[in-house]
């Protein structure tokens, strides 16, 4: 290989992956506007009165693209059944499979869930849900765990990206009725990316 054509495959490929993580980068302030922007909404925002007048941003950690994994998706058809919440109602899910795949050098895995009423609606008959808790709970972020979403159908191999992870309704106050991560959906790891606890 002459020098010339080593210089562009080497400055080249390095121009692509920088032009790969910026493109990330991009997608997930869009991602995050959009749901500040939702929080900001006077009418149909989950933040106590209190403080919406001060609000521009939910807390979150660092962009960090090792929270950003390849899983194994397999597909399963699990029962339908009541998925607790924090109250007594108890929406109907399906396992629809589980992720596979290694964060901060452990195996782990999650279900993967649809909701059987959504699934029912043209917008959401695509919507796939991942409720989740790990070793920040409690700590840095909502004890109840945190959710992250995708839209099926889903292939063999499914960008996860924990940076995406957002807290339900409930880690804001009012009275909500929030899906409790199943206990299946517990990673033993401490899970730094995505949204931060609303108050300590």
């Amino acid at each position: 290989m002459n020098r010339f054509l080593l210089l562009v495959v080497l400055f080249g490929s390095g121009s692509l992956a920088a032009q790969s993580e910026e493109k990330w980068r991009a997608s997930l302030d869009r991602y995050w506007a959009g749901i500040d922007s939702a929080y900001r909404d006077t009418v149909h925002s989950p933040l106590p009165v209190e403080d919406r007048k001060a609000f521009s941003h939910l807390p979150r950690f660092e962009a960090d693209a090792t929270y950003r994994v390849k899983a194994r998706y397999e597909p399963r058809t699990g029962e339908v059944f009541g998925m607790k919440t924090s109250t007594e109602r108890e929406p109907k899910y399906q396992a629809v499979g589980t992720l596979y795949f290694t964060l901060a050098g452990k195996e782990e895995q999650l279900t993967v869930y649809r909701n059987i009423d959504l699934s029912r609606l043209e917008d959401y008959r695509n919507y796939l849900f991942v409720p989740f808790t790990d070793l920040t709970n409690g700590e840095a972020t909502y004890g109840g765990g945190r959710y992250l979403d995708l839209e099926g159908p889903l292939g063999p191999e499914v960008e996860l990206d924990f940076n995406r992870a957002y807290n339900p309704y409930c880690a804001y106050g009012g009275r909500y009725s929030c899906p409790i991560p199943p206990e299946e959906n517990h990673l033993e790891v401490a899970v730094r990316a995505g949204v931060l606890k609303h108050h300590d």
